[in-house]
């Protein structure tokens, strides 16, 4: 996943989408999926259908999650045979991994630990109707063609259930001026899940987005110790799928 830094010529729904609006490209992500700006406070998020997520997945995640904590909020959501579309309300605040934050990856770092503590103790479980278990992410990867080791079929016991993110790298915080986090996005796989699913999975994406040495000042921001066996073990179950 990355910024483009590539001229990005809008597909032709994204231009009907955008209804005059100009466009700027956002992000890219795995699967050649795209997500534009509007210059009238709206992100269309386009790309080829795909078995891990989708956006209506997503779009109904966030109407639940906005329920409880800040998150888009969603304008439009389709598909036609190839490809997938959700247009959502801009929020305020910036990525995480913008310039600006890069540059002062402690206050971003923090943020995002802060953030993601406060987004499991506001999302309530037993209202959830999603899974992002263990179990359930086998099952998904299964479905996909990945035949994962038996090793990942014991993790370790729970240590506390809370409605994960589903993907918690730093991107997915939104950040205000005064270095605070505000929002996150990009819910697609949100669900019940050990809070150390998404723990591992944010505290690993630091060395990716400001360089070596900030993983345990993410989880201390978290507000727990490390806990290296379920980091070992989250971690690798998210590469392997």
């Amino acid at each position: 996943m990355s910024i483009p830094a590539d001229l990005v010529e809008p597909p032709a729904r994204v231009r009907a989408l955008a209804r005059g609006a100009s466009l700027a490209p956002v992000w890219r992500n795995d699967y050649g999926g795209l997500t534009f700006a509007t210059d009238d406070g709206r992100y269309i998020k386009h790309g080829p259908r795909n078995a891990e997520s989708s956006l209506a997945g997503e779009a109904a995640r966030l109407e639940w999650a906005r329920r409880h904590s800040r998150v888009p909020q969603v304008i439009e959501v389709g598909h036609d045979d190839t490809h997938e579309w959700l247009v959502t309300r801009a929020l305020p605040g910036e990525s995480a991994v913008a310039p600006r934050w890069v540059a002062q990856p402690d206050i971003a770092v923090r943020a995002v630990g802060e953030g993601l503590r406060a987004l499991h103790d506001a999302l309530p479980v037993e209202d959830c109707p999603f899974d992002w278990g263990v179990a359930a992410r086998i099952e998904n990867a299964a479905g996909r063609g990945i035949r994962l080791p038996r090793r990942f079929g014991t993790p370790p016991s729970v240590d506390r259930l809370v409605v994960c993110h589903g993907d918690a790298c730093c991107p997915n915080t939104l950040i205000g001026d005064d270095g605070r986090w505000l929002a996150h996005v990009d819910l697609g796989t949100l669900g019940v899940a050990d809070r150390w699913a998404d723990i591992a999975v944010a505290a690993m994406s630091t060395e990716w987005n400001y360089g070596p040495g900030w993983e345990d000042a993410l989880i201390e921001a978290y507000g727990v110790d490390p806990d290296r066996e379920r980091l070992s073990y989250y971690r690798e179950l998210w590469n392997a799928t």
